[in-house]
């Protein structure tokens, strides 16, 4: 149990802080609204949803990349397809190209940070397949260097990014939220990708209703 009555918290902190918290809580709701009625993400997102439809009737399989938090990110979406998210189904193929501590290593040493996702993608991608990068400036290298290895292996290529993006990345579809602030970039990504895997879990394990 708390020390300090529910009540009593928020003002516990300096007026400074609380300021903060209230602010970034209105930035938050405020980018959630407008992404919410952003027509074009919108439409990414159905386009999005229907290719890795299409990609994993065909046996395919999604591959996810970021770079920190957008590599917890990618971690978090492949485990939300190969598990589950809104309810009880058969898994979906995804892997995230960030986990294997010897690979990102190895191809990091030898070849440099730029290509530890390339190197993953020519590897392990196969023409029907789809990547998705997560890059919340649009620039990260080593996305960069996957889309040009995804598209010479003919994956279909997305990237999740933000407003803060200068020059849009080359890929087939670009889900660019209406943000130039990392966090909260960071945070639409997590509701795209919760919406684009809810739809693909619809439209692939249909629920049927109890005999």
């Amino acid at each position: 149990m708390s020390k300090f009555p529910t009540s009593d918290l928020l003002n516990s902190l300096p007026a400074s802080e609380r300021d903060y918290l209230q602010d970034y809580l209105r930035q938050s709701a405020e980018t959630m609204v407008a992404f919410s009625k952003h027509e074009a993400c919108a439409d990414m997102m159905a386009g999005i949803a229907l290719t890795i439809t299409s990609a994993l009737e065909k046996d395919g399989k999604l591959l996810v990349a970021g770079n920190g938090g957008s590599a917890a990110d990618a971690q978090h979406i492949a485990g939300e397809f190969t598990a589950r998210l809104m309810y009880d189904r058969r898994p979906l193929a995804a892997i995230a190209l960030t986990t294997d501590t010897s690979g990102l290593t190895a191809i990091g040493n030898d070849y440099g940070f730029d290509h530890v996702f390339s190197r993953q993608v020519l590897a392990l991608g196969r023409k029907g397949d789809v990547f998705l990068g997560i890059t919340t400036s649009g620039r990260s290298p080593n996305i960069v260097q996957a889309l040009k290895a995804a598209r010479s292996q003919n994956i279909t290529t997305v990237v999740f990014t933000g407003d803060n993006c200068v020059e849009l990345p080359d890929a087939d579809f670009v889900l660019r939220v209406p943000s130039g602030w990392t966090p909260l970039i960071q945070q639409m990504h997590i509701a795209a990708a919760h919406i684009v895997c809810a739809l693909v879990e619809r439209a692939l394990c249909p629920q049927t209703p109890d005999a």
